[in-house]
């Protein structure tokens, strides 16, 4: 096993080290103190959307159990949390009502982060969106995003002298994508036209976001967490190639593009255009603000061969067999080069502000045995993911710090709960939880920073 203190000389010494969390996940209590329902509530009671039927009403009961979950964090010895703040707690319908209980919940949670001396990175939307807002149309309306404008405002105008960082959303491609075409995340939609309004809304939303922290808290550094795909050609015929660079015009490019160039892909518009939402004026300049940092999320690369079908809609790719070492147990190809040459390429093709790896993991089901929980895949998973991101700081890559996804087992959406990506075992009955050996690992090494040998960068 690495040890981690050789490890940990890695890093520059104030390289930030923490644990991620989304609220829906974990937090359960989905209707205590005035929280109303989110489409994932209603989705999750859907026979047939999430297995087994599993719902967050309960998750892991953090909203109960904060302060012993945030010694807990304090345990695993890093310097900072990332979390969500859920909507519905915060205005319960999505507009009208400021819901004060719910503020307070977060109010203890910020300070109880401070208190511990935890570093707090808080992400205002991670596809908790309040159901009330769906008889509107939900991220297919463009009233959404001056409704999630005013929360922003909310949520800053309390908490925001006390965050570290603010993110607008949590991986924009799943609360799209993955809701409103594949029909695999709440709404539940499979609608190319639903998805694209949902696809600008989003970024409009982004935007406005964006502007609301900058006017409430100046001095709170904004930005936005991406899942970036690694999009890789199945094989080195110019039809794959070009496939790929259709998958990541459609899987990237339509969040990277109009955030940080002000402008949707060109083959995106060319094969999808007229079933586009009208872009007004103004709006391109509004989602493309300059951001103080940007997050990524990775987990797997994207294989992608050229579809031939006749007729096959954009991008018109099928998947490409996996070459990398074995899949984790929720099937996800295991493959840290592509995680590399990823960030080398989004900085190649954008101005992109510091990042951090917002989450990275793997999920493993293994349980305890005789107290202990020998999780060796996921600790082998986050040398090697951990070491890629060591190399592209070698490189002068901006990569500033890093997120494990995740803190503990949670809910893993319409996965229910037989996925565990945690840390700390989660046993569901009992609510007890049990640092995993990769925990332990991982508390080791992000215990050994912030250390004197910082490297100017």
């Amino acid at each position: 096993m690495t040890d981690p203190k050789t490890f940990a000389a890695r890093f520059p010494g104030d390289f930030l080290f923490g644990v991620a969390t989304a609220a829906f996940q974990i937090e359960g209590a989905t209707k205590a103190d005035g929280r109303k329902s989110s489409i994932w509530d209603a989705f999750s009671n859907m026979p047939g959307r999430v297995f087994n039927r599993d719902n967050g009403d309960v998750a892991c009961d953090h909203y109960n159990r904060l302060d012993a979950d945030l010694d807990l964090i304090q345990e695993m010895g890093v310097e900072a949390y990332r979390f969500s703040i859920a909507w519905p707690r915060i205005i319960p319908e999505g507009t009208g009502r400021i819901n004060e209980k719910g503020l307070d919940f977060y109010d203890r949670l910020v300070d109880g982060c401070k208190a511990r001396g935890i570093k707090t990175y808080a992400t205002l939307y991670h596809w908790d969106l309040p159901l009330s807002l769906m008889g509107d149309g939900g991220w297919t309306a463009r009233s959404t995003a001056y409704a999630f404008q005013r929360y922003a405002k909310v949520v800053m105008a309390r908490l925001g002298d006390r965050l570290d960082a603010v993110a607008t959303f949590n991986e924009p491609w799943c609360s799209v994508w993955l809701s409103h075409l594949a029909g695999v995340h709440a709404p539940g939609e499979r609608n190319m036209e639903a998805a694209l309004a949902a696809m600008h809304t989003t970024n409009l939303a982004h935007g406005l976001a964006v502007e609301a922290i900058r006017h409430v808290t100046p001095n709170v550094p904004v930005g936005l967490v991406l899942n970036a795909h690694s999009v890789i050609p199945g094989s080195e015929s110019a039809e794959d190639k070009a496939a790929a660079e259709r998958a990541f015009d459609f899987h990237n490019g339509a969040f990277f593009g109009p955030v940080f160039k002000g402008e949707y892909p060109a083959s995106l518009i060319d094969a999808l255009g007229d079933r586009m939402p009208k872009v007004e004026d103004g709006d391109l300049a509004i989602i493309s603000q300059k951001l103080d940092w940007w997050g990524l999320n990775y987990y797997s690369p994207m294989r992608v061969a050229n579809d031939p079908a006749e007729g096959a809609s954009y991008p018109a790719t099928q998947g490409a067999p996996a070459v990398g070492k074995g899949v984790t147990d929720i099937g996800w190809e295991i493959y840290a080069p592509a995680m590399k040459s990823l960030v080398e390429d989004l900085y190649i093709r954008y101005e992109l502000p510091d990042c951090y790896v917002t989450e990275n993991g793997a999920a493993y089901n293994m349980g305890p045995v005789n107290g202990e929980i020998d999780d060796q895949p996921r600790l082998d998973y986050y040398i090697d993911h951990l070491s890629v991101v060591a190399d592209l700081v070698s490189d002068g890559y901006p990569m500033k710090g890093y997120f494990a996804w995740s803190l503990m087992d949670n809910f893993e959406w319409a996965e229910g709960y037989r996925m565990r990506f945690g840390l700390v075992y989660v046993d569901y009955e009992t609510q007890e939880r049990t640092i995993k050996k990769s925990g332990k690992w991982y508390r080791e090494l992000a215990s050994q920073f912030p250390s004197g040998n910082y490297k100017a960068s």
